[in-house]
Formats: structure tokens, sequence, C-alpha cells
């Protein structure tokens, strides 16, 4: 690796910018960031995957080509926070759960294990950083953003998730990312569409959004993603933490003593595109003291943000000390991340922080049939349920109609799965004389009388339910109001547990944080008796 005296103006501004392009191969957008502007970091999306093996050889190309351009090693990543949040959802990958559904468990235990098969997954794949663990604090039931992406709404416990996820994926030779920092559990604006604000005092922050971090760093952690949330709290300007001095280095840099890797989070989210566009953003940030600038998607504003920075140290607006700087830290993690196998990183930091660490390491280049019954023991220990007025278990000489919804439309915080099992495949297996109608998430009028009509005579009705934002969709609210005047309803939350808050009450509501195939088949063998789940909630149905 050159040192950093010998890199050039161009290539140190090259090193801030992690950035995404649209192809399962090296294409024009990539080739060009990385031979013409050095760029030192690359993201990965669904997009991007078409298999396991597919990835591995683009990651070693992508390496490849840096090495050729004489650049430095890339930094790639990915966001594979388990779960719903799954960029790489191919079959052979292990579908660990989310943070919610491990939330639910009590056991951190269980979210170190998952961390550390993930991170050995991703590392055979040849990315380096997990941009996970979700550490906000959800205490928002209408967060159309975080909800279970969240260990849930206590600190402590969001804490102590957070701190066995960051010790193992960092065993694992994988950096660590806690985001979004200081906080995005408490909005009710998802800041890829606008502008959100935390309002609250110093101490309500000390004691809620900010603990998380605080622990995350204590343990090591190698990167730290900020929030585009205003904090009026810490920053009096109407300006976000992304771009916010005092909050960047103020609080995070100076006061918690953070000296590890700070990302942004995309820039181009409208939060910040919007009102700044995404050069200005990108020197206001390197300005407040972030090290590493992500621009996800568009060549335009990837080539803007770098020559942003460039143009704003050439006229002195930001001075090369603070690019040399950024670089350091930069360089430093790759000499500890980028490129090494796995087997010798074990973070010192982090494996004293966690009795758990004492774990050994999963080998995941073995047939997955271990994990995948690890996997089997965690969903049976998340899935939770909140009431039950002797619905359950399923009479086995009743028939069943299932209410399936299908996630069909890609948003900023929902993707179709690749593969899916629906209950109603699952149950099939287990028990005869079940049916199952397919909706989608915002099923009209004229689907619920469909449904109406045909689950008149039924005797046993499971209607799963499916939130992917803050408020569970209209078209579901009106299903389960229409059927409860005539059925006894089974209701399973299939990812968000605050649908229960927008429903009447149902005879028997069940919550599994997702929709998963593995929490599926669990799921399946819960309601016909098979087995006890022995989650619990880790929010509050207020």
């Amino acid at each position: 690796m050159k040192p950093l005296n010998d890199l050039t103006l161009e290539q140190k501004v090259g090193q801030l910018l992690m950035c995404g392009f649209h192809s399962q191969h090296a294409d024009e957008q990539i080739t060009r960031l990385i031979r013409d502007y050095h760029v030192g970091g690359v993201i990965y999306f669904r997009r991007n995957v078409e298999s396991v093996d597919q990835l591995t050889r683009l990651s070693a190309e992508l390496q490849d080509m840096a090495a050729k351009a004489g650049a430095l090693p890339l930094m790639i990543s990915v966001d594979q926070e388990g779960g719903m949040v799954a960029r790489i959802d191919q079959e052979v990958m292990t579908q660990v759960p989310g943070n919610m559904a491990l939330g639910a468990t009590g056991n951190a235990e269980y979210t170190l294990e998952c961390a550390q098969i993930l991170g050995r997954e991703l590392k055979n794949i040849g990315i380096d950083m997990n941009l996970a663990p979700v550490v906000d604090v959800n205490n928002n039931p209408l967060n159309p953003v975080i909800g279970v992406r969240s260990y849930g709404e206590h600190a402590e416990s969001v804490a102590a998730h957070g701190v066995a996820a960051i010790t193992g994926y960092q065993s694992q030779g994988i950096a660590a990312t806690a985001k979004h920092f200081p906080g995005h559990g408490d909005t009710a604006v998802d800041s890829h569409l606008g502008m959100v604000t935390v309002p609250h005092d110093r101490n309500r922050l000390e004691q809620m959004e900010l603990l998380p971090f605080r622990k995350a760093i204590e343990a090591g952690v190698d990167a730290i993603m900020t929030a585009h949330v205003m904090f009026p709290s810490i920053e009096p300007e109407p300006i976000p933490a992304t771009l916010s001095h005092k909050v960047l280095t103020g609080l995070l840099r100076e006061e918690m003593g953070f000296e590890g890797i700070i990302i942004t989070d995309c820039l181009e989210m409208h939060a910040i595109s919007k009102p700044y566009g995404v050069a200005e953003a990108a020197v206001r940030a390197v300005e407040a003291g972030a090290d590493l600038i992500l621009v996800s998607h568009t060549l335009q504003d990837q080539v803007a943000a770098l020559e942003g920075i460039y143009e704003a140290v050439r006229t002195g607006r930001i001075s090369e000390e603070v690019i040399h700087q950024a670089v350091e830290r930069i360089m430093t993690w790759k000499r500890k991340r980028c490129g090494q196998q796995n087997d010798h990183l074990v973070s010192p930091k982090a494996s004293e922080t966690v009795e758990a660490t004492d774990v050994e390491p999963v080998d995941c280049t073995k047939p997955t049939e271990p994990n995948e019954l690890t996997m089997f023991k965690i969903a049976s220990s998340s899935i939770t349920i909140v009431h039950n007025d002797g619905l359950l278990p399923l009479d086995p000489e009743k028939g069943v109609y299932v209410i399936w919804p299908e996630v069909v439309q890609r948003t900023e915080v929902d993707e179709p799965w690749s593969h899916t099992e629906s209950l109603g495949m699952a149950l099939s297996q287990l028990r005869g004389r079940v049916r199952e109608h397919k909706i989608t998430t915002q099923p009209t009028y004229d689907e619920t009388d469909r449904i109406l009509a045909d689950v008149s005579d039924s005797e046993q009705v499971i209607v799963c339910t499916y939130t992917s934002a803050g408020h569970l969709p209209k078209g579901q609210q009106f299903l389960v109001e229409k059927l409860s005047k005539n059925h006894s309803l089974i209701v399973i939350a299939l990812r968000n547990p605050y649908d229960l808050l927008e429903i009447l009450r149902p005879g028997s509501y069940v919550c599994t944080y997702e929709n998963t195939p593995a929490v599926v088949r669990v799921l399946s063998h819960v309601l016909t008796g098979g087995l006890q789940p022995t989650g619990s909630l880790p929010v509050r149905l207020r």
C-alpha cells in the first residue's frame, strides 16, 4: 500500500468517496470512478447481485482493476443487516434474523452468533465492510424507515445487541458500522424523502439515542454512519447531523472520543440532496468531520461530489490537512481489513466486551445445515404470541384460510425477495385443507370483496399483515375490519408489530418481525402446536 505522502491530491480526494453502480459486472460507471477518479470504496445493492459466485468474481475484478490503476485496495461494503434488509438474498447465504427479531429473543449471544456467521460469509465474497448494525432506538411507532431494523425501544438492550453484532462482525475481519448517529429512532419522517428533527433535550439524548453509540465506541467499532436528522439541542442551526461540525467533530470525535471512520448516509437522499445538492453537501460533510462520503447511485452526482471536494481544497475552503487526516484514518482501516484473510483478524477491544466472544468462529465454507438449525432455533425464540383467545394452536380437524400479502414493488425501505415461501405453502406441508388468498400490500376494495365472498364458510381464518412504513396500509386495515365482523381472526404481523395499534383487537395476535422463508417455516410449526415460541415484545404496543 502506498505511503500517504505519495498520493496526489486527486488520489486522496478519491479515497473519501464510496460509490454504487448499476450492473452485475464492472460497467463503465464503476470503471471510470476507479480508474479516473481513484474512488476508495464501493457499495453493493441487490441490483449488483445475480449469485454469490458472480459477486465473488465481481469483488475480485474490482480489486484487480484498482491494483492495475495503481490505487489503494477498495473498501467494498454492503447493507446486509439481516431480516428485511438483505442485499444478498440468495439461498446459499444464511438468512440471519433482523434486529427486532433478535431483540425479541432477549439473548445477545444469538446476535453475536448471527454476526459471526454473516461476517464469515461476507468475507468469503470479498466484502470488507457491513453497514450494520443499526443501533437506533425505535421508540416511535410511526417511524417509517427504522422500525424492525432496530433491536427495540430500550436503549440498554439496543446497546447490548449492538455490541454483540460489532464483536461478531469484527471477529471475522468485517468492519462493523453503527448507524445512524446520533439516532434515527424517534422520527416519523423517512429521511430518504425529507428533513427530520429530533427535538429532545441533551439529557434525554444521553439516556436514549446516544447510549448505544457510546457502547459501540467502547467496543471498538470501526465505523459510524451519520443520520440526515436535525438535533437542535446539539446543533442550534437548522442543519442535519451529517453536515454539522458540532455533531460530527464536537460531539462524536472530541466529546465521545471516536477515532474510527465517520461515513455519511447516502447524500442522494432527499433530506440532503434537495436543500443542498450533492456536491455542496459533500463539501459540507467533509468540513463537518466526515471521512467517507457515500453517493450510491448516480455517476453525475458522484463526479460532482469528487470535483466539489477537490475544488474546495484547491481554493482553500478545506485545508489539505483535513483531507490528509481523513485519508490517514481510511488507510489505517484498509491495512487492518481490506484484502486480508479473516483468520487472524480478531479485534482485541471488541473481544473483551461480551463474554460470548468465547464462541468459536463459524466456518461458513462448509454446508449450511448447522447454520439453518441455528436460524430455526433463533426464530422460535423470537416469534411472539402477544395474546391468544384460544384460537391457537390450530384445530387439525378444521380447514384453514390464509390471507397472505405479497411484496411486489420496490421502495426505499422494502424489496421483494428473490425467493419466497408463503404461510399457506408452509402450513400445507403440516396440515391438509389449507386455502390461501394472496393480496398486494395495498389491497383494493374489490380485492376485499372477493376475499369476503371466498372466506365466508371458513372455520379458521389467518390474516397476515405487512407494513413497511409507519402505518398499516388502509386497504389492509379495511380488510381486517370487515373480516372481524364475522370471524374470530388470527392476525400475524409479518413485519411491523405496531400493526395492532391500527386494527380491532383480533382473537389472536402474533408477531414475527420479518417474512423470510426461514421464519415462515417456523411460524407454521408454531401455529400447528409443534413449537412453543418464547419471544417477547421488544417494544410497547400502547
